[in-house]
Formats: C-alpha cells, sequence, structure tokens
C-alpha cells in the first residue's frame, strides 16, 4: 500500500502476534508498517499498526500486529526469531500482548474449533531456540511460574464468555504443551502428555511466553483447537485438516481478538494495558550480576531493550 506511512511516532501498548488462521486484523484501518531492526535481528514479519476505533472514547487507539510465521507463513516454529518480535514490540511500547495460536487437543471435551485461554506451559522444546535476553555476561532470573498474566487474561476470558452460545466455545484453563516440531507428536508421547494433564498442544507458545515475561511485557495466549492430535480414535491429524477447521472458525477467531481489542481499549484499563503492575521486575532480576562483571557487549544489548535499568 503506497499511501500507509514508513514511521510511528506514538507510543503503542497493545500488541496481536498471529499464528496459524490469524495473518492479519480485518476491519482495522492500516496506519503505517514498521520495519524495526533490534540487537536479536528483525522481526518476523514487518509490524502493522492498526488503528482501532476505542468504543468509549471514540479515538483512535494503536495495535501492532505481527505474523509469528512471516507474511507468507515461510518461518517453521523452531525458525521464529521470538527475541526479536519480542524486543521489536518493546521498543515501539508494546506492553501488552494478545497472542494467537492453533492447537492439538488433548483432552475429549476440548473439541475442534473449540477456544482455549490456557493458565499453563509445560516446555517440550529442546533448547534449540534462544529464550532469554539474559546472556554473554549478564544474568537474570524471572519468575515463570504463571507464564500468562493473570489480569489480562481475566480481561480475555470475561469477553469469551460473552461470545459464548454463538457457535463459540470457551474453556478458560488449560496446560500447553509446547512440543519442538516441525513433526507432530508420535502415538506415545500424545498419550503421555494426556497422563500429565496437557489439555492442548501446539509449537508456538515458547520461547515467546518467556521472553515476553523478561520483557515486563503482560502476555496472553489464545489457542483454538483444530484437530485432536494422534492419540484420538478419529483420523490422525494432518494439514488439510488443521487447515480445514482454522479457515471454517476463522470468523469466530476474529470476533474474539477483536472483541478483546475492544475491551482493552477502554479507558480503565490503561493501567493494565501498560503493563504498570510489571514495571521494574526485570531491573531488579538483572541487577545479580555485579556491574564490574556486566560484559560491554551484553550490557549494550540489554540498554537498547531496557532503557536506563543496566547503565
Amino acid at each position: 500500500m503506497a499511501n500507509v506511512a514508513s514511521t510511528y511516532s506514538d507510543p503503542i501498548h497493545i500488541a496481536v502476534i498471529g499464528g496459524t488462521g490469524l495473518q492479519s486484523l480485518p476491519g482495522f484501518t492500516h496506519a503505517a508498517t514498521l520495519n524495526v531492526d533490534t540487537p536479536w535481528g528483525t522481526p518476523s514479519s514487518p509490524i502493522s499498526v492498526l488503528h482501532h476505533k476505542s468504543p468509549s472514547t471514540g479515538k483512535d487507539i494503536p495495535i501492532a500486529f505481527l505474523s509469528r510465521h512471516g507474511l507468507h507463513h515461510e518461518i517453521a516454529p523452531h525458525e521464529v526469531p521470538a527475541r526479536a518480535n519480542i524486543a521489536a514490540l518493546r521498543s515501539l511500547g508494546v506492553r501488552t500482548i494478545i497472542a494467537f495460536s492453533a492447537v492439538g487437543s488433548l483432552q475429549e471435551q476440548i473439541k475442534p474449533r473449540d477456544f482455549v485461554v490456557p493458565d499453563q506451559v509445560i516446555d517440550r522444546t529442546k533448547g534449540i531456540r534462544p529464550f532469554t535476553f539474559f546472556e554473554e555476561g549478564m544474568v537474570g532470573h524471572v519468575g515463570f511460574a504463571d507464564p500468562f498474566d493473570e489480569k489480562l487474561g481475566a480481561v480475555v476470558r470475561k469477553l469469551g464468555h460473552s461470545l459464548e452460545g454463538d457457535n463459540v466455545h470457551l474453556h478458560d484453563k488449560g496446560t500447553i504443551i509446547c512440543m519442538e516440531g516441525p513433526q507432530f507428536s508420535t502415538r506415545a508421547e500424545s498419550n503421555m502428555y494426556r497422563s500429565w494433564g496437557g489439555s492442548v498442544i501446539n509449537m508456538s507458545v515458547l520461547p515467546e511466553a518467556k521472553l515476553a515475561k523478561e520483557a515486563e511485557i503482560a502476555y496472553q495466549m489464545i489457542c483454538m483447537s483444530t484437530d485432536y492430535d494422534c492419540w484420538h480414535s478419529s483420523e490422525d491429524v494432518t494439514v488439510e485438516m488443521v487447515m480445514g477447521n482454522m479457515k471454517a472458525n476463522s470468523e469466530n477467531a476474529y470476533r474474539f481478538v477483536g472483541g478483546v481489542l475492544d475491551e482493552l481499549t477502554k479507558e480503565e484499563h490503561g493501567d493494565l494495558v501498560q503493563a504498570k503492575h510489571l514495571e521494574g521486575q526485570t531491573k531488579f532480576a538483572g541487577g545479580i550480576t555485579a556491574p564490574a562483571g556486566r560484559k560491554d557487549a551484553a550490557k549494550k544489548k540489554l540498554t537498547w531493550l531496557f532503557p536506563g535499568y543496566f547503565e
């Protein structure tokens, strides 16, 4: 689009990271397309700045939209530059992220096309994905007991339940198993994850959620079930099955995410979308390395991400 700006001066507090099945947000005004470079490289895609009219004030609220797997879904789960994605969003002022992901169901009651707002994660990635901003001369330990933001999750769940009964069914708790991929699970693995209490399985929530936590960003994922994985007696999961259910449920996905943005742009949620309750936690966590031991390269990167924290 030739008339879309390539810069944007105002801070952007809310972002949507779209995964498989949510590649854009129709119905929003496209205000700018930003190409952000970070010390950790470039993000998965250019960041679109979309204007969303607040239902409470009538003002245009900027929303950052980033496509996790690239504009043409060319980036595999283990190749997603998650550090660049989160760093780029924080640099624009983002402090709240609504992430979207297609998932496989590990429980009978979570049917294909159901939505899940998870509250826990089990990590089954294999350490090949960079998963922290703290390395190479700066040590930081950020709590991850609750991978998703409780306050943000409460808003998402309330909105999701308000949509129920109109071809929308929501599960407001659940544990995501995050596997490495890109292959789907073996039958033995799928049954093991069920025995652990797993609710759904995907390949994308980590390290995204860990990095958002380090970046002091309130983060909540919305999951859309597309299949029963391979534990179920129905046919084994295939790409055709996943894409078919996503396409059939895309309108509900857009309504869900759009409704959440409607709610978050209300003035009453101002402190939440700016994550005031998370401010400063990383400064304390990263202070474990004494100034004399902080290596210049690491300090330079972290100062770019957290100006004033580690000078």
